[in-house]
């Protein structure tokens, strides 16, 4: 619940600072006094957008501040709380909102740093505004399934649904990309299997492009090589010059004097090392002088392959031969896959078969839950609806077939006819203003139970109705704040939702301008304008009850409070 609200310096607020009490308590004020502006601030803390021209004194900065309490046990809060590292205590969650000048704010939980969206987030778990605005959900079809999923309880169910409902988009998605993939291969199947084959024919070999270029000038060089080879052969072993006749000459005559003189044996050592490797030279020289020769059909099968390698390197774009057998195995790869693509698409079609499948089992449990609820909502809504000044009330809950969608395979409908002989028809469609606020409020007290909401601020839902169906409606609001008498009655008539739970209260905020149901709270706050020399500021006070006579006299007979008119203030109270 809110225990504490702090504002300053927020639009025509310079200091607020205010306790609020728990169970069901009452605001009120002439219009224009500043009601709307403190709720203002309180969306502030909810994580709604905040404006630099909201701030009265540009010299200093907005604060709004609020601190609140909730049921230890409220795993969705705590949740939240451990999942941001955010300390717990239930007993008092400070949340703090700052703005500046500049347009910049900041956010705080406990102290702890926090986006707005986890402000909205935690926020929307601590307390739900609903202003008369809110009225129009009740043509939202999102708006009526989630409050017979509310009454079924159906969290678990619902999460399991979407989860597999996101499992079988997938597989949709993954279907569909193989059928594109499958189409744009089907059309190019011709040229990839002549590209293929064109490059398999071609044998190609890693290395042998430089290879062959390598052989080629050799070849187109073959004279000029074999005339050098020839002229060292003559040097070694020519008739008129050889080397290594002359070499052998002067090896003897070293040889010959060893003896004699010994110094010649190193030189004759020498010799015959020179001797022995000029003749391993000579011998490599000779062989290679009978390997060169000039082969012109061996050139032309060089020319042609070269021409051939060329033509594919430039066709598909690459630079060597290795890039040529990698282009030849992708296109491999491909007609593979074209040709297996059938049974991979067969595979696919029978995956999003069976997800569907699974998928509309768990559909069908959702929509079993929802049919059963749909029953309660509709006793619940005709047992609330008539003391609300709506005797011939028929409101039925509609649930028709759709396409899945991520919230399941319902469409709920909430058809409403308050006069007899009258056919049903889409409640936003036909429903007054007055009784659309009845509608609201009865669907809000329905749901309140099934929720573990803390707070709830009624901003005049009242509109459109008065007397007798306002004491009504102020009843209903203070059975959702205390688990009233009137909850005690549902349990003993057998309401469809009396649940064993019980009728655990809340704290229940209204903001109104009917005596009735001023009077009908146990705790009444006054927003009033007070006005100076410079400027008009907005405050709040908590009222005694001889404040609260005061105040709900001058609400039933204007700004001339008069004997009578306290007096039937005091009736209201008393009563």
């Amino acid at each position: 619940m809110l225990k504490h609200l702090y504002i300053k310096n927020y639009t025509l607020i310079d200091t607020l600072d205010i306790d609020f009490q728990s169970g069901f308590s009452v605001i009120t004020g002439e219009t224009g006094a500043g009601k709307s502006i403190i709720l203002g601030a309180v969306g502030l803390l909810l994580g709604q957008r905040a404006e630099s021209k909201s701030i009265k004194d540009e010299s200093a900065k907005c604060i709004v501040e609020a601190h609140f309490s909730f049921d230890e046990d409220n795993a969705a809060i705590k949740a939240l709380f451990d999942e941001n590292e955010i300390e717990f205590d239930s007993d008092d969650c400070i949340i703090r909102r700052e703005l500046m000048v500049s347009g910049k704010s900041r956010a705080f939980i406990n102290d702890t740093p926090a986006p707005l969206s986890l402000l909205k987030e935690i926020g929307d778990k601590l307390m739900d505004i609903h202003s008369q605005h809110k009225n129009l959900l009740l043509g939202n079809e999102d708006f009526q399934l989630n409050v017979v999923d509310i009454i079924a309880g159906n969290e678990t169910l619902r999460s399991d649904y979407t989860l597999l409902y996101n499992r079988y988009k997938e597989s949709e998605k993954t279907l569909g990309r193989i059928r594109q993939q499958l189409d744009a291969s089907k059309a190019n199947e011709d040229f990839i299997r002549y590209q293929c084959e064109e490059l398999s024919k071609a044998n190609l070999e890693a290395g042998e492009l430089d290879a062959l270029k390598e052989e080629s000038y050799a070849i187109s060089h073959a004279e000029d090589i074999k005339s050098a080879l020839y002229n060292a052969d003559e040097t070694f072993n020519g008739d008129n010059i050889s080397l290594l006749g002359n070499l052998k000459s002067a090896l003897g005559s070293m040889e010959s004097i060893v003896e004699v003189f010994p110094k010649s044996k190193e030189i004759a050592e020498r010799l015959q090392s020179s001797y022995i490797e000029l003749q391993d030279i000579s011998r490599d020289v000779s062989s290679l002088l009978e390997e060169v020769d000039f082969d012109p059909m061996r050139m032309e099968y060089i020319n042609d392959r070269l021409n051939l390698l060329n033509t594919l390197l430039k066709k598909y774009k690459v630079e060597s031969d290795e890039e040529l057998i990698a282009k030849r195995d992708e296109l491999a790869i491909s007609l593979s896959q074209i040709e297996n693509s059938d049974e991979e698409l067969r595979q696919a079609e029978k995956n999003v078969t069976e997800k569907l499948g699974v998928l509309m089992e768990k559909a069908a449990e959702l929509t079993s839950s929802r049919t059963e609820a749909a029953r309660k909502v509709e006793a619940e809504m005709q047992r609330r609806l008539i003391p609300l000044g709506i005797p011939n009330i028929r409101f039925e809950v509609h649930i028709e077939e759709k396409e899945p969608s991520a919230d399941g395979t319902d469409r709920v409908v909430f058809y409403f006819s308050a006069n007899k002989n009258a056919q049903p028809q889409p409640v936003a469609q036909i429903a007054s203003g007055g009784e659309i606020a009845r509608v609201m409020l009865s669907l809000k007290a329905m749901i309140s139970g099934a929720t573990q909401l803390p707070t709830i601020i009624f901003d005049e839902i009242d509109t459109g109705v008065s007397g007798k169906i306002a004491e009504k409606m102020a009843e209903m609001m203070a059975e959702i704040a205390h688990g009233a008498s009137q909850s005690e009655e549902i349990c003993k008539n057998g309401s469809p939702l009396a649940e064993e739970k019980g009728n655990v209260g809340r704290q229940v905020i209204s903001i109104t301008h009917l005596p009735q149901i001023a009077a009908y709270a146990s705790n009444h706050y006054k927003v009033y304008k007070e006005d100076n020399d410079l400027f008009s500021e907005t405050k709040m006070i908590q009222l005694s009850q001889e404040q609260r006579v005061s105040e709900i006299a001058a609400m039933l007979s204007g700004s001339t409070i008069t004997d009578e008119a306290l007096n039937n203030a005091r009736a209201l109270l008393k009563k």
